[in-house]
């Protein structure tokens, strides 16, 4: 078992590493860090000799003097380093560069630098280090403001604030729970060939800033306001679609009230739609009340009975041949409703009938073929 920690635990990146390793409690061991160890010697020492492995994320990235930036984040690996050393400890370490590191700004050149340090310090004590250089990541819980332009556009646009773009660059973006794999394959040391690994992440995403933002004002447009799920198209769209949802404030959203329908066969309420056409509803029928006696040319239906009895009947139009189909919410199950044929569902038990329906049309609304659809 290893025992990991990670400086910057409560970061972006931090959080995210230290709940995923939880979820393997037969693999790994947490060491708690907090971030007032790097302001007292003895505890810093501790922590470093209880850890095989030490993934370095503390940094500062943003500060209105980049000198700051600079000393801060060279003083923390150089505290780190010298932890190691007077504790006698060779832990793994990997270190969070950024591809900052190109760039000609303090910043980039506290992470290269501070990469160079850790491997000097590898070399010389036979260590483990793997310096990762980083794309931009994006993913829940990022700080707004400060991680990256994905919070802080998610943040704006959940909050009644006005997203404005400064420079519309290409950003090459990683998503967190991605970046996190390959943090575990480095902690593993798979295919591993060399005591000190310099490896350049690769991007996942490619997108301007202006179409990163464009696809979270549908989001908000659409989920947000209306409670539509979005068309996802790829993983990167719905890694975004995450992303935006953990910025609404869920304490003043929740709950969204529904329309319920009520008539003298029962209640009708829909409950999820989606930019597809999709759409799931639910309804109570009483007894003896049959809904239905229509067909459809395109839409695909299935009815879920999950409470009272049910017969559904379906018929093939221009046929008389009746297929009947008793269910139960004692056993609960469904029909589907196959394209021309016309179908109902009858309470027939003596209490309350509860169906869920799933219809979802899957195709373009303004197709001119939709004029034959029959409801």
């Amino acid at each position: 078992m290893l025992a990991i920690g990670i400086t910057g635990q409560v970061g972006f990146v931090g959080t995210h590493l230290y709940n995923s390793l939880g979820l393997s409690p037969d693999k790994f061991t947490r060491i708690p860090f907090e971030d007032n160890y790097f302001q007292n010697l003895e505890t810093l020492n501790d922590f470093v000799s209880k850890c095989d492995v030490i993934v370095h994320l503390a940094a500062m990235n943003r500060h209105n003097n980049p000198e700051v930036i600079y000393n801060t984040n060279m003083e923390l690996v150089k505290q780190l380093i010298d932890a190691c050393e007077a504790t006698n400890s060779k832990p793994h370490i990997l270190f969070s560069s950024s591809t900052q590191e190109e760039k000609d700004n303090l910043y980039g050149r506290s992470k290269k630098e501070g990469r160079q340090l850790f491997e000097q310090w590898a070399d010389r004590n036979k260590a483990m280090f793997t310096g990762l250089v980083i794309p931009n990541v994006f993913g829940p819980f990022g700080n707004p403001y400060y991680n990256s332009v994905v919070a802080t556009f998610c943040h704006q646009l959940t909050h009644e604030e006005t997203p404005r773009i400064d420079v519309d660059g290409d950003m090459k973006l990683i998503y967190v729970g991605e970046l996190l794999q390959i943090i575990y394959k480095q902690i593993m040391n798979e295919q591993r060939t060399a005591n000190i690994v310099s490896l350049r992440i690769p991007h996942t995403s490619e997108k301007k800033v202006t179409e990163i933002l464009a696809i979270l004002n549908n989001f908000k447009s659409l989920y947000f306001e209306k409670g539509i799920f979005p068309k996802l198209n790829n993983a990167f769209e719905t890694n975004l679609f995450n992303t935006f949802r953990c910025y609404m404030d869920i304490e003043k959203h929740y709950p969204v009230h529904l329309v319920k329908n009520t008539d003298a066969r029962g209640t009708f309420v829909e409950t999820i739609k989606e930019e597809l056409g999709g759409q799931v509803s639910f309804s109570t029928t009483k007894p003896g009340i049959t809904r239905g006696n229509h067909y459809h040319t395109r839409k695909i239906e299935r009815f879920a009975v999950i409470k009272g009895k049910a017969l559904i009947q379906l018929r093939r139009i221009g046929t008389d041949n009746i297929l009947n189909f008793e269910l139960s919410g004692d056993n609960p199950s469904y029909v589907d409703m196959p394209v021309w044929y016309t179908h109902n569902i009858t309470n027939t038990g003596e209490d309350e009938l509860y169906t869920i329906f799933y219809i979802n049309e899957f195709y373009d609304q303004n197709d001119p073929d939709t004029f034959f659809e029959n409801v």
